[in-house]
């Protein structure tokens, strides 16, 4: 009996197992199916036409029919005149980037910082609006070097941070002007990490061999499989501090009034915090941002939609899946 209640036990476990992996990878389909754009290109939005629309849909119900179709008058001879002879105002250009592990939405953000920079002057501004917890280095490194591009046209750049810009994400954002950030933003988490699993124990009880060649003293430092040694560690410790000081180094030059010392810890702060630490210049929500400037400026949204193959597709919604969980 308890033999078989053993075996029952353990044959619910590998069922609830499979069932739980082909859930999660149905969901993982269903989703990237769903979000596939339908093509490829730059979409551009003006921010202050939907921040008018947004009022005259209030002032309908609040001032009444009639006052509305007065001032709904004076708006289209407005918007009319504006699409024949353009404006004359300074310019606010807003990118969206959510980042992932890979840091996949730079592919888009090279596309709209090439198609801004293309009529961009130097009264104009662009103001990203970051969302990133971070991910690979040289993937989060070339998020940011598309952002230099900006700032190396002389072109105003800030960063606005209302969520996260943590370890790679704030990478990208110390490159800014100017950085602002909601007050409960998490900021920082200046530091490198590597974790691998090492299954060399498990195998070897098992009786399996694991044979790894290669050529260079330090082609491979760590293994998942085979036996780790106190060498391997050791160089890709020296790895990680390496890449560190280039993080520091990129934060001294584009924000040098950070002490380096108290914040290079890997630790993160939320934003009023931040704020005292000089890893942010400002407490403002990108809204509050993008209102104020819109009575001076015109604000367009502009955004690259890339039609991702399906195995793209697939990779993204696995690590988006990962990291909510």
């Amino acid at each position: 009996m308890i033999d078989f209640l053993s075996n029952y036990g353990l044959f619910l476990a590998k069922f609830i197992t499979i069932f739980i992996l082909v859930i999660f990878g149905l969901i993982i389909i269903v989703s990237s199916l769903k979000k596939a754009p339908k093509s490829e290109g730059l979409t551009v939005e003006s921010l202050n036409k939907r921040y008018k629309d947004l009022e005259d849909s209030l002032r309908l119900i609040v001032d009444g029919s009639e006052k509305y179709k007065k001032k709904s008058k004076e708006r289209k001879k407005t918007d009319k005149l504006f699409l024949k002879k353009g404006s004359k105002r300074a310019r606010t250009f807003v990118l969206d980037f959510k980042g992932d592990i890979r840091a996949s939405a730079t592919a888009s953000l090279r596309e709209e910082v090439s198609a801004i920079l293309s009529i961009a002057n130097k009264k104009d501004e662009v103001l990203v609006r970051l969302e990133n917890p971070g991910g690979t280095v040289h993937e989060h490194g070339l998020a940011a070097s598309q952002l230099m591009r900006i700032r190396d046209k002389d072109i105003g750049l800030i960063i606005s941070v209302d969520k996260v810009a943590a370890s790679g994400g704030y990478l990208m954002a110390c490159v800014a002007d100017n950085i602002i950030a909601a007050p409960f933003a998490i900021i920082g988490s200046i530091g490198v990490i590597a974790q691998i699993p090492n299954f060399n124990r498990f195998l070897e009880e098992k009786g399996v061999d694991f044979e790894q060649v290669t050529a260079g003293k330090h082609k491979r430092t760590l293994t998942m499989f085979g036996k780790n040694t106190e060498e391997g560690r050791k160089k890709i410790k020296q790895e990680l501090e390496d890449v560190h000081d280039l993080f520091k180094n990129q934060i001294s030059e584009y924000r040098p009034k950070i002490d380096l010392n108290e914040v290079a810890t890997g630790e993160h702060w939320y934003g009023i915090t931040a704020l005292n630490l000089n890893l942010i210049d400002e407490i403002k929500t990108s809204d509050d941002f993008l209102i104020e400037k819109s009575k001076k400026r015109d604000i367009y949204l502009v955004s690259y939609k890339r039609k991702a193959s399906l195995r793209d597709r697939l990779f993204g919604e696995a690590e988006a899946l990962l990291s909510k969980i």
